[in-house]
């Protein structure tokens, strides 16, 4: 009986393709499990410790800012997203609200920033700031393994609200 049939049958029962396949499967369980791999952390983060950041949030277009100013009272909670990518649970620790300003030329040639006399009660400019745990890397702060820099794009969203805003500051508080 020879090893190999016309059908590429070894001893007439197994298909080489299908050793093939299998090999190549058992190789990837192996390399899963057996691999020297990291501990679980990402690109050798440090342990979570706490951070703050501060969100500026501009042209935020709602009816009545004074009630959107209670639900961001220091200690509440809030679901944060940065670039898309959900980063779980912050507490905020302050809201500063921003007087809108104007460039105002001045006789002498100057420009200096005054208050918009305009009543657009309607339209708001804040900082909120923000606590939570995250892990410094070497390229930057990891929040809900979602990398958050000074310039980011993040979304704070809750029930009744979803809004965008730019991380302005990081700082790592131990």
């Amino acid at each position: 009986m020879p090893i190999l049939d016309r059908q590429g049958r070894l001893f007439g029962k197994f298909s080489l393709l299908d050793i093939g396949a299998v090999l190549v499967m058992l190789f990837v369980v192996v390399g899963i499990f057996l691999s020297p791999g990291g501990s679980g952390r990402i690109n050798g983060q440090d342990k979570p410790q706490s951070v703050e950041a501060d969100v500026i949030v501009r042209g935020l277009n709602v009816l009545n800012p004074e009630s959107l100013l209670k639900q961001f009272s220091a200690g509440n909670k809030l679901s944060f997203v940065i670039r898309n990518q959900p980063a779980g649970q912050v507490d905020i620790k302050s809201v500063r609200q921003l007087d809108r300003t104007l460039a105002v030329t001045q006789a002498d040639g100057s420009v200096k920033p005054m208050k918009d006399p305009r009543p657009d009660s309607y339209s708001m400019d804040m900082i909120v700031t923000v606590t939570g745990k995250g892990q410094k890397t070497k390229e930057g702060l990891v929040l809900g393994n979602t990398k958050m820099k000074i310039g980011s794009s993040v979304e704070i969203d809750q029930l009744n609200y979803n809004f965008n805003g730019t991380v302005i500051d990081i700082r790592y508080l131990n």
